[in-house]
């Protein structure tokens, strides 16, 4: 039997973790803790959005959906300096380490909101949006997320979602429908890559 963690050990796991890592070319610092998605390093599936995906266009509106603490959100708003990027999660935890994490790397052109799905972007237009898809939210959360991307995006627009490969068949039919196109961008040993244009 281990023994009972004591309150050096507690404090120990307080302190946050922080990740030094490079994502499209960008040098970046983020501050995580436990109870977030993915709090030591980045996930793969972050890491396979960001490898196959081109810098969006100058000026862009992004929005970064269920940010976490920041990587694709902070990824973007470095990439594009002259575009605007908004990071939304659910939750407060998230947000104020996302938030943390654009002052910690300079990134003016950028915040942190908390949403509940695209809630907090109601009535504002994109031009591109970015989700690494939290796989247990369930069909119904992703039909409203992907209705609300296509209401919410720009003509034109794109949104891009990685998912664990067992949804690839689920969102490349619900892309199709709600969209009219589908993209399978990149499949790897976990995880896939999907995008979609609203024409």
């Amino acid at each position: 039997m281990s023994p009972a963690p004591n309150a050096k050990t507690i404090d120990a796991l307080r302190r946050d973790q922080i990740i030094d890592c490079e994502l499209l070319g960008q040098r970046l610092t983020f501050h995580s803790t436990w109870g977030l998605f993915s709090p030591r390093e980045i996930d793969a599936g972050t890491r396979l959005l960001l490898e196959h995906t081109p810098v969006p266009p100058a000026g862009s509106i992004i929005v970064d959906l269920g940010c976490g603490y920041g990587p694709i959100g902070a990824t973007m708003a470095k990439a594009c300096p002259d575009g605007r990027v908004i990071l939304l999660d659910k939750d407060f935890v998230a947000v104020d380490y996302a938030q943390g994490n654009l002052g910690r790397n300079r990134l003016a052109n950028a915040e942190a909101r908390l949403s509940n799905g695209l809630s907090a972007v109601d009535g504002e237009g994109f031009d591109r949006l970015y989700s690494n898809v939290p796989a247990k939210v369930g069909k119904e959360m992703w039909q409203i997320m992907l209705f609300d991307t296509w209401r919410g995006l720009n003509r034109g627009g794109e949104v891009w979602f990685v998912s664990i490969n067992g949804l690839r068949e689920y969102f490349k039919r619900t892309m199709k429908e709600q969209f009219g196109n589908y993209e399978k961008v990149k499949q790897g040993k976990t995880y896939t890559v999907h995008r979609a244009v609203k024409e």
